[in-house]
């Protein structure tokens, strides 16, 4: 499993496993994380309805709160997960499948979301670390709007690659992932928001 030295610009991949199983399962359509997750998040609207009976502005302010906190786990996550490589062959494999073979074939439409192996795990763990800080009932609206702005960051960066964008804010934010890409792989961490790259000084160096 040899890291290609080139940047394809095609709708292809490179096969990451001998296993046919194993390499299935790198594999996603888009929509697979809209139906899996936005049941989830119908899910815990209404149990913050019906179940704890939260007033309004309570359950709208631990949503965007949720939204909020999303923005900030997307940026470190892809800052220091996704881009931290381990020394040594075993080190660079990891980092290659996890999200090396994304910056080598960034226009492969089935590896552009998390796939379900990855996201379940990581929302289940999210899930229980917010409910102990939390608490039951307010973590209920604030993982509807975590789960949201999940949604939003995957649809986005399937969009950014593959969809043919018109409007400012949309072009604007694959400008921003495409930099990433193909000009300064160290900055520009951000994908559905430039906002924590200008707070944390990781905006692009070169005037683009």
């Amino acid at each position: 499993m040899a890291k290609k030295l080139f940047v394809s610009n095609k709708d292809d991949t490179v096969r990451m496993f001998e296993n046919s199983l194993l390499e299935k399962l790198t594999r996603v359509h888009f929509t697979v994380p809209l139906f899996i997750f936005l049941p989830v998040v119908f899910w815990f609207l209404y149990k913050s309805i019906f179940v704890f009976s939260l007033p309004v502005l309570t359950l709208i302010s631990m949503f965007v709160f949720g939204l909020a906190v999303w923005t900030i786990t997307e940026y470190l996550l892809h800052r220091f997960v996704f881009h931290l490589e381990l020394p040594g062959k075993l080190g660079h494999k990891i980092h290659f499948i996890f999200h090396g073979v994304h910056h080598d074939y960034p226009s492969d439409s089935k590896r552009l979301v998390m796939v379900p192996t990855v996201s379940i795990p990581l929302a289940t763990l999210f899930y229980f670390l917010f409910k102990w800080m939390l608490g039951a009932a307010f973590v209920a609206p604030f993982f509807s709007g975590f789960i949201t702005g999940y949604l939003f960051y995957d649809m986005t960066h399937y969009a950014v690659h593959h969809f043919n964008l018109k409007s400012k804010f949309w072009l604007d934010l694959k400008h921003h992932h495409m930099l990433h890409h193909f000009s300064e792989s160290d900055r520009g961490f951000g994908v559905s928001s430039k906002f924590w790259d200008l707070v944390f000084r990781t905006m692009y160096r070169k005037k683009q």
